[in-house]
């Protein structure tokens, strides 16, 4: 609201202010062109903020500094030349073809050189060079990742490094999810606020609330800053990481990660866990480990409700999970009274 307020004024502004421009200089030309001048300039300054916000800040800093360079040096080397013409218009041809040459090549080699600079053997953002070799930098949150609530047990843990940034437009959809209308989306909504305040709270945590805002999906608006940025994605969407990935940006899934570090049963393995219910296939039990991953325990529908010895025979990686393949122990294979009798 504020930003086109904002823009609303810069456009009133400009197009009074040519109106009167245009009637003390007591131009010809009829007060009409002094209101469409004045409108044209603010929508020409509105169209370069929109160029600009494509960029970063540090881009549009080396820009600048490339540009100012630029200028310089076209009018150190124009200015000789300029004195051994005697034509002024041609002078003035000289100066302006150099400028517009050097003043390209500054933008574009300032822009695009700027994380080349360096500050006592820092960068811009003031990481050392030994942090960025080791991949240290910013991360996005997206809604999902802050809803899940597991990324603020791995920050505690100390398995994320740099700053932890939530554009606007983020906190814009958390706070939508959180008054909705629907009872368990608004429950969803004030569980991803209790886990921003709950990273806030953190002592080894550096959450930033950008100032990013914009309109269109979500999604894209996150992959198109974390591009700008070159920031990484928390998140635990698929459809977004498939789409980010495609686009270059990197990627930190939290269910992946969850996958990971789950532990590993190899086959042989002997472990007890309670049969919960029956599975797919006739005579199957299903129970779960702590961590969540499903075990099938074959010959094990008997024995639901129970808690059961069983031994790992292979393992099955899906989209879903791990799942687990078992079967019982001797203890446990000849029926439930042998089993409760030993």
């Amino acid at each position: 609201m504020a930003q086109l307020l904002s823009r609303a004024v810069l456009i009133v502004v400009c197009t009074v202010a040519g109106y009167v421009l245009n009637h003390q200089l007591e131009l010809i030309q009829p007060p009409a062109v002094g209101l469409i001048g004045g409108f044209g300039l603010a929508l020409f300054v509105l169209l370069i903020e929109t160029v600009l916000k494509k960029f970063s800040l540090k881009q549009i800093m080396g820009g600048t500094i490339g540009l100012v360079l630029g200028l310089a040096m076209a009018f150190l080397i124009s200015y000789p030349l300029g004195r051994f013409l005697e034509s002024v218009p041609l002078a003035v041809s000289v100066y302006v073809i150099t400028a517009c040459m050097f003043g390209y090549m500054g933008v574009t080699l300032g822009s695009g050189k700027v994380g080349e600079f360096r500050l006592g053997g820092r960068g811009w953002l003031g990481h050392s060079e030994a942090a960025r070799e080791k991949g240290v930098g910013d991360k996005l949150l997206d809604t999902s990742a802050l809803i899940d609530g597991r990324i603020a047990d791995v920050v505690e843990a100390g398995f994320a490094d740099g700053r932890l940034l939530v554009p606007r437009f983020v906190l814009a959809e958390l706070q939508a999810v959180a008054d909705s209308a629907d009872s368990i989306k608004r429950q969803r909504g004030r569980r991803g606020l209790e886990v921003l305040n709950r990273l806030k709270s953190l002592p080894q945590t550096r959450l930033v609330i950008t100032e990013d805002d914009g309109q269109g999906p979500v999604d894209q608006l996150l992959v198109s800053l974390a591009r700008q940025r070159g920031a990484a994605i928390v998140t635990v969407d698929f459809n977004l990481n498939q789409v980010a990935s495609l686009q270059g940006v990197k990627v930190l899934n939290v269910n992946l990660l969850a996958q990971a570090v789950k532990p590993v049963i190899l086959p042989g393995e002997v472990f007890s866990l309670q049969v919960v219910k029956e599975g797919k296939s006739p005579g199957q039990g299903v129970g779960y480990l702590e961590d969540g991953t499903m075990v099938v325990i074959e010959n094990g529908r008997r024995h639901i409700g129970q808690e059961v010895e069983v031994e790992a025979v292979s393992t099955l990686q899906t989209t879903a999970g791990r799942m687990i393949f078992t079967e019982l122990t001797s203890n446990y294979r000849s029926g439930p009274s042998q089993a409760r009798a030993g």
